[in-house]
This record gives C-alpha cells, sequence and structure tokens, in this order.
C-alpha cells in the first residue's frame, strides 16, 4: 500500500527535468498529460524561468486555466505576460466562479483590459460580477454552483430532480432553500432527504438553525468560522438576505495555507507569493528594501552605543558583553511576537483580554529575567572576579527581558490599530527595542557604577 501512495502521489521532478535537459519534449508533453492540474503546478514552480515557458507551451490548453489557479501570483504572472489576451480568456473561461476572479485579479490592468475584450458578451458579464466584490471578502471566495428549492416541494419531487440531473456540484452537502426572490430561508442536507418520507414537505424537513456568510466578510474570518462550526460548505448572502452562492472547504484550505505561508514570509520581510527561481534583479530589488529597514535600526542601536564611547574605551571588556544582553531580549521578545500575532490571526487576542495577556507577559519577562540575571551575574563575578560588573549585567538583562515581554504583546496591538501587518513590520521593531533598551540600561548602569 505504501509503495502505490508513493507512487500516486510523488512528482518526478528529477526524470521530469531530465527530459527537459535532453529535448525529449514529446516525453515531456506525455508526462503532463497524465499529471493533475495542481501537480503540473508544482512543477512549474520548481523551474527556471527557461524551463517554465518551454513546459507551458506543452500544458493542454484544456487544463491551463487549472494550472493558473494553483499557481502564486509572481509566478503566474510571469506566464500571463507570455500568452495572448484570446489565450487567457480560453484558458480561463472554464474555471469556477472564485477561481476565475483570482485568475482575473491577478493580471495587470493592461492585460486584463485586452483579455476583457477578446470575450463574449456572456464571459465579460460574468468578469464584470465576479470583480464587482472586493478581493479577499466571501463574495469574492465563493462559487456559484448552488442547488436551491422550494419549501412547499415534497421530498420526493426534490429526488426526482436531482435523478434527472444526473450529477450535483462538487462538495454538495446541503441544498439551500429559498423564497421566490431567492432569499435564503434555509437549508436541507442530502442525508435528511434519503431517510425522510416522501410525502413530507421541504419545510418540514429544512434546518432553520443556521449560520450563513455575509458577502461583505473577510475570508480570515470566513476560515474561522469554517474552523470553529467544522463546515464542509456554507451559503452567502448579500445585505437584503438574498442567496449568492457558497464557499466549499477546499477555498477555505487554501486560505489557511495561505496565511499560513504569509506570516512565516513576512517575518522575513518577503512577499508570500515570492518566487524562489524570480530573475536575480527582481529578487534583488525585493529584498533591498527589507536590508534598508534592517540596516537603518542597526545604525540606531550603534548610536546608541556610540553615546557611551568613553565607557568602552576605559572598560573595554564591556564591548564583549555588550552582545549578551540585546541578544536574549531578542529571543524572549520574538516568543511573545510569534504568540500574539498567531493568536491575533486566529482571533484568540482583542481588545477585551489584551491587558490580561499585557500582564502575563510581563510576569513571565520578570520571572526569566530573574532568572537569567541570577544565572549570568554568577558567571560573569566569576569570570572576571568582579561582584559589581556581575550585578550591573544583571540588572541590564533584568530589564530588557520585562521591556521584550511588553514590547512583544504591544507592537503587534499597536500595529493591527494602524492597519499595518504586525508580521511583516512587528519582528523589526521588536528587535529594534530590545537593541536599544539592552544596550542603554547595560552600558547606562556599567557607567554609572563602574566609573
Amino acid at each position: 500500500m505504501s509503495e502505490l501512495l508513493e507512487q500516486e502521489y510523488t512528482i518526478p521532478i528529477d526524470e521530469f527535468n531530465a527530459a527537459i535537459s535532453d529535448g525529449m519534449f514529446v516525453r515531456v508533453r506525455n508526462m503532463l498529460d497524465g499529471m493533475a492540474a495542481n501537480d503540473i503546478a508544482m512543477l512549474l514552480h520548481a523551474s527556471t524561468p527557461k524551463t517554465r515557458a518551454i513546459v507551458w507551451q506543452l500544458i493542454d490548453s484544456s487544463i491551463q486555466g487549472e494550472v493558473l489557479e494553483d499557481l502564486s501570483e509572481e509566478v503566474r504572472n510571469s506566464i500571463l505576460r507570455t500568452m495572448t489576451p484570446e489565450s487567457v480568456a480560453e484558458a480561463a473561461v472554464n474555471l469556477d466562479d472564485d477561481d476565475f476572479s483570482e485568475v482575473l485579479r491577478s493580471m495587470p490592468d493592461k492585460v486584463y483590459r485586452k483579455v476583457l475584450k477578446s470575450m463574449d458578451k456572456q464571459d465579460q458579464a460574468r468578469a464584470e460580477r465576479v470583480m464587482s466584490y472586493e478581493e479577499d471578502t466571501a463574495a469574492a471566495l465563493m462559487n456559484t454552483d448552488t442547488i436551491t428549492v422550494r419549501p412547499d416541494v415534497t421530498v420526493d419531487v426534490i429526488l426526482r430532480y436531482l435523478r434527472l440531473k444526473e450529477s450535483l456540484p462538487e462538495a454538495t452537502d446541503y441544498l439551500y432553500v429559498v423564497d421566490k426572490q431567492d432569499h435564503f430561508i434555509g437549508e436541507v442536507s442530502l442525508a435528511a432527504l434519503v431517510t425522510s418520507s416522501p410525502t413530507k414537505l421541504i419545510s418540514e424537513v429544512m434546518e432553520t438553525d443556521f449560520e450563513v456568510i455575509p458577502a461583505s466578510m473577510h475570508e480570515s474570518e470566513v476560515a474561522s468560522l469554517f474552523e470553529r462550526y467544522d463546515w464542509l460548505t456554507a451559503p452567502v448572502i448579500d445585505e437584503e438576505g438574498v442567496l449568492l452562492g457558497r464557499i466549499t472547504i477546499d477555498d477555505v484550505v487554501d486560505i489557511i495555507r495561505e496565511d499560513a505561508e504569509h506570516s512565516m514570509m513576512s517575518m522575513a520581510g518577503l512577499d508570500d507569493e515570492a518566487d524562489t527561481f524570480a530573475p536575480v534583479i527582481d529578487s534583488t530589488r525585493k529584498r533591498s528594501l527589507w536590508l534598508g529597514v534592517n540596516l537603518f535600526t542597526a545604525l540606531l542601536a550603534a548610536f546608541v552605543s556610540s553615546l557611551f564611547e568613553s565607557t568602552l574605551d576605559e572598560l573595554a571588556f564591556l564591548a564583549v558583553l555588550n552582545t549578551i544582553v540585546p541578544s536574549m531580549g531578542g529571543v524572549a521578545g520574538s516568543q511573545t511576537l510569534t504568540l500574539v500575532i498567531r493568536g491575533m490571526a486566529v482571533g484568540h487576542v482583542n481588545e477585551a483580554n489584551s491587558r490580561w495577556l499585557l500582564g502575563k507577559e510581563l510576569a513571565i519577562g520578570f520571572l526569566n529575567g530573574l532568572i537569567w540575571a541570577v544565572l549570568i551575574a554568577g558567571v560573569v563575578a566569576l569570570w572576571k572576579q568582579d561582584l559589581m560588573l556581575g550585578g550591573v549585567l544583571a540588572f541590564a538583562m533584568l530589564m530588557n527581558l520585562i521591556s521584550a515581554g511588553l514590547a512583544g504583546v504591544l507592537i503587534p496591538l499597536m500595529l493591527k490599530r494602524m492597519n499595518i501587518d504586525p508580521a511583516l513590520a512587528g519582528s523589526v521593531i521588536l528587535t529594534t527595542v530590545t537593541d536599544i533598551v539592552g544596550i542603554f540600561a547595560f552600558l547606562g548602569t556599567a557607567t554609572w557604577l563602574l566609573l
């Protein structure tokens, strides 16, 4: 069984690259014909720009749209630039509404307008409709492939109707009950339909105790609701209660994955859609901004150190110990910052409990400060045979770990209030705070007590 699973899910990247290198394009095409769209997208992500251009020409046009939807925005845009508007339109129009919307939104304006002109009137109307919804909302995430029923028909009628359809939209677990104006009034599960008496009315077997998703709800809130209630699907309504469509669990999984990638990449100052194999100039340009910010904060910490230049001249051994306090503060602060950002992302941290959390982290900072202050004081006192120096380092350690706990909570809360992504800017600000407080506490106290 394990061998079967490995054969089924392992993507032959090495074999694929070898075939490309040897110019065996017929073999490459045959390999691509047997792959799912998401596996082809994985291959494209793992390929250099030159190889991508070759591979894209060998992909069957009938699944190019699905492949585009599974690509990161940066890789997708690099491929879109090589396609004609007509071929983009042909690839995109067969996608579900949410995927159709995502592909269209990733296009530059000029490309989008050209693609729109190349579509027929029906597809243009569909494109304008899906693009009318705000990005990152439930409406932009939903599909319109719902099955609706009236409350005054019998179970038998609905079952005969479903048999005539011969198929159901993917991931269908509920049929939605609407009135004549398409206002959402309830839902009936497939399980209820097949286990109820055929003569019962839908109004008798439908559920009215339900949760609906407003079209304007942010996608992260949608993901939280799916996680909380273990939904497979959920209906989306507008402000008047009219049923617009539904969101399925596969779309929510994508949101959760994207949020996780965003948090991880933002900590390093990188775009979560960054292309691993992007051209050197593009990657250099995107990383330079963050490196410049980091250089500025490092210069700020160096400036604080320069205020105590005379102290360092007279007590040169302080320069050796000066890195210990900021380093410990940075680690402690990062622990708190990561915990708080995660709590904010999943909805656990809010204004109601933030004060309690602040008090907790201050207490942790104080206790950790005491533990490591005593330890470092003992080590330095024995090493340098100077009890006063050990005490100075211990005091600075205690102050910096307390400030690290304080900053780790307050920084993400303040950034969120300012509509700035805490994951993107939090770590840089935290490092600056712990470096400056650590240096100032250690060198300032040393200047006061040791000179």
